[in-house]
């Protein structure tokens, strides 16, 4: 037999690099055993009967042809007729090529250990990486021949190359060498070999991130690797991110997929993927897995930190069979499970599926449990703070049964039964029952219910106390219910509070913080701004313990921006600013609150507030202020001395000469100013209350108009509180009030205001000719109530709509 040079007989090479590698070093190959039709050494020879051999399946092959197309078969390289298919092993001829493969591989895979070290030129470790891969995918058999020539571990130690070419081969290898074979698994488990294979993960886009992947995948399908392959950090979260990637390649990003799900035999690689963002597992495990390990993944559920999205897939999914386990199970299995449902109930999307799961009356039935089978207190803590979780959310609890007998969670007997409690336990529990209490008066559907209860249970005192409380969060949850109450039984509040020093000093100490704007100094501020203003005997009481000095000292360093804003500023603000317009209301009755006002420049401050565009409730808290102030101005304007007459002008009065007293006010007719007497026309106030009759909001525009007619008030000279709204122009504004019909409060101040300017002979003469005036007028004389419609009947009057038979009033024609 002679030998062969032709690069065409490779024996069975995938590759024009390997073959290069394989020629080398290496026995002839003769032409004998190189099948003429596959041109690769045969690994079945057969012969025909022309004495000629080829590769069994491929002349097979070649006869099966010959038959589709309709030939009698042929020998291929005679192309001669045969007179039979039939085929004979050549047994001689394969046991020769069997020897000399063995051969050739012993020699090619010693050659390969040669070239498999750092010394090695790339090109040769290159083709003995191919060479190693290519052989262990011909046959299963040769993997162990691979392990047993020691090659593995040269493979390993290829990771550690500074060639990326041969890093990416090493690793492709590995995926080959280990695929179906355990025991070649197993060798790679020893040592850091797995950790420096997860290291490759970190290659952002590269090929040896794709073939450690694929590798992964391939070691994941044993167990035992499972476990090595989740022990190692950060394996799982950059497997975990590769599956979320887009910029990922499709095959890489499923291989990751494989992965991890391969990953899942061992329960802490699920808690990891939980911790990083891969829940299903998890979930999975919870629903259908064996009862120790639900309990396992509900106790790793409760530890976790989930996002509100995730919140909301967990609840839909396990939720219901947690409040199965919170119902039925061991005290164990109920802690467990309350942890977990406290940890999803903390967002609103979440606890709205809690809640049509049916979460509400277990959790009632357990917070006011007595007996054996009653939860100890750090759970009915859990309990309460779940319920709170859910009751934030704002659902109709008005309607949802909680008890046997078709209780809500506002029925009278619930909420007693919760007062109760707050009364009667820890202070860890009385805070979560408080929010619980809180959610419920945040709802103007529930708000009712709750403040009927907590007055027919005469708890009010007992909840004012919690303003004492050492601790935050218990003091901020009872001035946040409080807060949500004030609107409903501000008296009430007012009255304990005034009872008691310590309270109201407690409340003004959280305002006094100066810590910026809290929750808590934002709600205590909202609390006393919504106790009723005209109470005297609170405001006496603030005045004494310095509540309004440190109001005013705050709303200046707002607008000095000395306090930063934050999301609680506008509430704070506002609260700020209605507290201080109360001290407004009591001037008649309280010198301690007009000295107030004048040393610290009230007037002016509000003024100063009106211009806090975009916020309405600043801008008419400071107008209903200033009408207040102004209503007092002329209580507090000092009307000019006039000197007596002298002999001759008391003996001959013809003689005399009334003196000229100059710098009075025109409207208070005496001596006003800003500070002392709070005159809106001292101040320069009224143009920018005329400003305000355009406002958006109702609310504001009826302040402003209402501080304006304090210029036109009975006991000011009314015309020339007229003559001063003509020169800031807000006659206009105030008639197109009067046409806008916005408000029903609105329509009957621009109905009275309007009257009096009426009473000038030229605006009367100027608006008669005005029909839109004139119908509105005649509205409001209609439909209007009956104090207003009198008015409105003077006003007609006065533009000649309605026959004036008193002749007080001369038609202006």
């Amino acid at each position: 037999m002679a030998a062969s040079g032709d690069a065409s007989n490779d024996p069975g090479s995938p590759s024009d690099e390997n073959y290069h590698f394989e020629r080398l070093h290496i026995e002839p190959m003769y032409d004998a055993f190189v099948c003429p039709l596959t041109k690769q050494v045969m690994r079945d020879p057969v012969t025909l009967e022309n004495g000629l051999t080829f590769e069994h399946e491929a002349i097979e092959n070649w006869f099966k042809e010959c038959r589709e197309s309709g030939r009698k078969p042929v020998c291929p390289l005679t192309l001669k007729e045969l007179r039979s298919t039939e085929l004979n092993p050549s047994i001689a001829l394969s046991k020769t090529i069997g020897e000399w493969t063995a051969r050739n591989e012993a020699a090619q895979l010693d050659m390969a250990r040669r070239s498999l070290n750092m010394g090695s030129p790339e090109n040769e470790t290159l083709q003995a990486l191919l060479y190693v891969r290519d052989i262990c995918q011909r046959s299963q058999s040769n993997k162990q021949v691979v392990r047993n020539a020691g090659l593995l571990p040269m493979v390993v130690d290829m990771l550690k190359s500074s060639s990326r070419k041969v890093r990416s081969r090493a690793l492709e290898t590995l995926r080959t060498v280990v695929e179906e074979d355990d025991e070649n698994k197993e060798i790679l488990a020893e040592g850091d070999t797995v950790r420096t294979i997860v290291k490759f993960l970190s290659h952002e886009l590269s090929k040896e991130r794709e073939e450690a992947v694929s590798l992964l995948y391939e070691l994941s399908k044993s167990e035992t690797l499972c476990e090595k392959i989740g022990s190692i950090n950060g394996a799982i979260l950059i497997l975990v991110g590769m599956t979320s990637s887009k910029s990922e390649d499709l095959s890489t990003v499923a291989k990751a997929d494989k992965t991890l799900e391969n990953l899942e035999k061992c329960e802490n690689n699920v808690r990891q993927m939980a911790e990083n963002g891969r829940l299903r597992p998890l979930l999975n495990q919870l629903l259908k897995g064996p009862p120790e390990i639900k309990l396992s993944m509900a106790g790793y559920l409760g530890e976790l930190v989930l996002n509100n999205d995730v919140k909301v897939l967990v609840a839909k999914t396990v939720g219901s069979s947690l409040i199965n386990i919170m119902k039925g199970g061991n005290l164990h299995s109920r802690e467990t499970a309350l942890k977990a449902l406290n940890q999803i109930s903390s967002s609103e999307p979440s606890a709205k599926v809690l809640i049509e799961a049916g979460i509400l009356s277990p959790l009632v039935k357990d917070l006011f449990a007595e007996g054996p089978n009653h939860l100890p207190m750090r759970l009915k803590e859990v309990s309460a703070t779940i319920l709170a979780n859910v009751v934030y959310s704002g659902d109709d609890f008005d309607s949802i049964p909680v008890g046997p007998d078709h209780q809500t969670l506002v029925s009278e007997d619930i909420v007693c039964n919760l007062l109760h409690l707050i009364s009667n336990t820890g202070p860890a529990i009385e805070c979560k029952l408080l929010q619980v209490l809180v959610g419920l008066t945040s709802s103007q559907a529930t708000v009712p219910s709750v403040v009927a209860a907590i007055k027919s249970s005469g708890a009010t005192v007992s909840l004012v106390q919690f303003i004492e409380a050492p601790q935050k969060d218990l003091l901020v949850a009872s001035i946040k219910l409080l807060q949500n109450l004030s609107p409903h039984m501000g008296q009430e509040l007012a009255d304990a509070l005034r009872g008691s020093v310590g309270q109201l000093g407690s409340l003004i100490k959280v305002i006094s913080e100066n810590i910026g704007i809290s929750e808590e100094q934002a709600a205590a501020v909202g609390l006393l701004a919504d106790l009723p203003e005209r109470d005297l005997g609170l405001t006496r009481q603030m005045l004494d313990e310095g509540a309004f000095q440190l109001v005013i000292s705050r709303v200046i360093s707002i607008r000095q921006g000395e306090i930063r804003g934050g999301r609680f500023m506008t509430p704070f603000l506002e609260g700020l600013v209605k507290i201080l317009a109360r001290v407004t209301y009591v001037l008649a009755d309280e010198p301690d609150a007009i000295a107030l006002c004048r040393e610290n420049s009230l007037a002016a401050l509000f003024i100063e507030l009106l211009q806090t565009n975009g916020l309405d409730n600043v801008q008419m808290v400071s107008a209903i202020a200033l009408e207040n102030l102004s209503q007092e101005c002329k209580n507090l304007t000092k009307l000019p001395e006039v000197p007596p007459p002298g002999v001759c002008a008391s003996i001959f009065p013809c003689l005399s000469k009334q003196p000229v007293i100059t710098g009075l006010c025109r409207v208070h007719q005496g001596i006003c100013s800003l500070k002392e007497t709070f005159c809106l026309l001292e101040g320069r106030a009224v143009s920018k209350l005329v400003a305000l009759l355009d406002h958006t909001n109702v609310n504001v525009v009826e302040a402003a108009l209402a501080a304006l007619s304090s210029l036109l008030d009975d006991g000011v000279d009314i015309d020339q509180g007229v003559m001063v709204l003509c020169d800031a122009e807000g006659i206009k504004p105030i008639l197109d009030v009067l046409l806008e019909k916005r408000s029903d409060n609105l329509r009957r101040r621009a109905v009275w205001a309007v009257e009096r300017l009426l009473r000038i002979e030229d605006i009367a003469y100027e608006v008669s000719g005005d029909q839109n005036v004139s119908t509105a007028l005649v509205d409001a004389f209609q439909h209007a109530d009956y104090r207003t419609r009198q008015i409105a009947e003077r006003a007609l009057k006065h533009v000649d709509k309605i026959p004036n038979f008193s002749g007080i009033f001369p038609n202006m024609g």
